[in-house]
């Protein structure tokens, strides 16, 4: 059977510390869909079509890696997409707690899920996507926490 891991968020935008996280776990894995949550609660900073682009232009040359949306719960997509892995970063104690208490639930709806989860290594410990967006609201440098790609200034704002 395939291993087939779900990495969900919002990843907006997908930063260097996600990057990481999804590097560091190819080797456990056939597969890895980083998959971006449509929450319509929540305002958007990223179009999802620049979020997918910047996404597949990190992870190019990697066959293992498909990007993709979705919405609803996260133990419904899984089930759908045949994966058995739910993929998560820990930065911080309070992710720790907030991360277990969402695995506990998936694992009580969907006892065939595993909740994966790798620390992030301590040089990307500080990066948020939240952090990044306040660094780009006020026209700082935010190319050292972005995974590279073809055009840097599409993360800039259009003002």
């Amino acid at each position: 059977m395939e291993r087939i891991a779900i990495f969900p968020g919002s990843f907006d935008p997908f930063t260097i510390g996600h990057e990481s996280i999804v590097t560091r776990a190819l080797p456990l894995f056939d597969k890895i869909i980083i998959s971006i949550g449509y929450n319509s609660e929540k305002r958007q900073f990223f179009p999802i079509e620049k979020r997918i682009q910047w996404i597949k232009e990190a992870f190019h040359n990697n066959p293992k890696i498909e990007v993709e949306t979705f919405s609803g719960l996260t133990v419904d997509y899984c089930q759908r997409k045949n994966a058995k892995f739910i993929l998560r970063g820990l930065r911080t104690a309070a992710d720790f707690e907030y991360e277990r208490a969402i695995a506990q639930i998936n694992k009580k709806m969907a006892y065939e899920l595993e909740s994966i989860f790798l620390l992030t290594t301590p040089e990307h410990t500080m990066i948020t996507s939240t952090i990044v967006r306040d660094i780009i609201r006020h026209d700082g440098d935010v190319l050292q926490f972005l995974p590279k790609v073809q055009d840097p200034d599409a993360y800039k704002l259009n003002k």
